[in-house]
């Protein structure tokens, strides 16, 4: 396991060609191609903004702009899905490849995850646009433990992605019930309500086990609320349970790597 994970750094050259090819796939033959990766963010924000602010307004202040608010969960939320719907299948879409001796089938999955974190990137840069022109800016203070936040949802994406791609091919009833269980956690995460809301604190011993909780709310005090990022040790408990599930999540992806040609 640990020589096949070290190898992974010498296959660098073929991961950045095959994300590159993954973004160049998803836009072919439309007429904005990669643009599409600016105007989505873009149209997504401003629906939320015309629905909370025109059709839905009296949110609590403490979530003013909303569609602020509501976007800094959103973004990562929808890196991790996508990247998780997309890796469940990658190895099966990617049969050809795998049958191919010398092809580290791991990089399937991670090439979905880093496709992906390229997307958050972008909508990234329309959500900065978007709080320039709201005049609503985060705290400098807590800028610098952004990119901990996300190198910690890579690991744990990666994690997951690495399992359920390798279930996938055995249990091709994990990409159905995947989307259903990740609806549910959609809504078992504070994305569209604030994590100070007297009910959700009152059921706070049980978010506390849904891991994402724990990133929406480190994205969120970085990037909306004022004040220092006071999420910390939770965050850093995570980061820590996160590289142990990622060495497990490959353990297990290595076990079965030897009966993936032959399943796909």
């Amino acid at each position: 396991m640990w020589r096949n994970l070290a190898a992974l750094v010498r296959y660098r050259p073929l991961i950045q060609s095959l994300v590159a090819r993954e973004l160049k796939a998803r836009y072919r033959g439309s007429v904005l191609g990669f643009f599409w990766s600016f105007v989505n963010p873009l149209l997504l924000l401003s629906i939320y903004t015309f629905v909370f602010t025109k059709i839905m307004p009296g949110q609590d202040e403490r979530t003013q702009p909303y569609a602020v608010f509501f976007f800094s969960g959103l973004l990562p939320w929808t890196w991790f899905t996508t990247s998780l719907l997309e890796a469940a299948s990658s190895l099966i879409a990617g049969g050809n490849l795998i049958k191919k001796v010398l092809f580290p089938a791991e990089i399937l999955p991670i090439v979905s995850v880093l496709a992906n974190m390229v997307h958050f990137v972008l909508g990234l840069i329309i959500l900065v646009g978007f709080m320039i022109g709201t005049h609503h800016y985060p705290d400098p203070a807590g800028l610098p433990w952004f990119p901990v936040v996300v190198a910690i949802q890579l690991v744990f994406t990666l994690a997951l992605a690495l399992v359920l791609s390798a279930l996938t091919v055995h249990f091709r009833d994990i990409r159905d019930l995947l989307s259903n269980l990740l609806t549910f956690w959609f809504f078992a995460t504070p994305i569209i309500y604030a994590y100070f809301m007297p009910t959700v604190q009152s059921y706070r011993w049980l978010f506390r086990f849904n891991p994402f909780y724990h990133l929406v709310v480190s994205y969120q005090e970085i990037l909306f609320f004022p004040g220092p990022f006071g999420h910390l040790r939770s965050l850093l408990i995570m980061g820590a349970a996160s590289g142990l599930f990622f060495c497990a999540g490959y353990w297990l992806f290595d076990r079965l790597r030897d009966s993936f040609a032959e399943s796909v």
